[in-house]
């Protein structure tokens, strides 16, 4: 008698089954895996992004402020 793996139903073997079932899962756990990390890739990127934002906000802001001043400081000069 011949090992289980070696019958045959109509031309596929169960070996042939096992190698792509298991093949399949391979292919689908690397292909999760890798969206996975991509999600987790962006989201830290836009995290970062946001933490940027808002560091240039309050540059801008103090920015503005350092005009505000500075623009009074002119005007009494010329008001002198």
């Amino acid at each position: 008698m011949t090992a289980i793996e070696h019958k045959e139903l109509k031309g596929i073997t169960l070996r042939n089954m096992i190698v792509t079932i298991v093949s399949t899962a391979s292919v689908v756990a690397s292909v999760m895996t890798t969206y996975f990390q991509l999600k987790e890739d962006m989201r830290d990127i836009k995290a970062r992004q946001e933490v940027s934002a808002k560091v240039y906000d309050i540059r801008l802001t103090i920015l503005e402020g350092q005009v505000t001043v500075l623009q009074k400081q002119i005007d009494n000069l010329k008001s002198k």
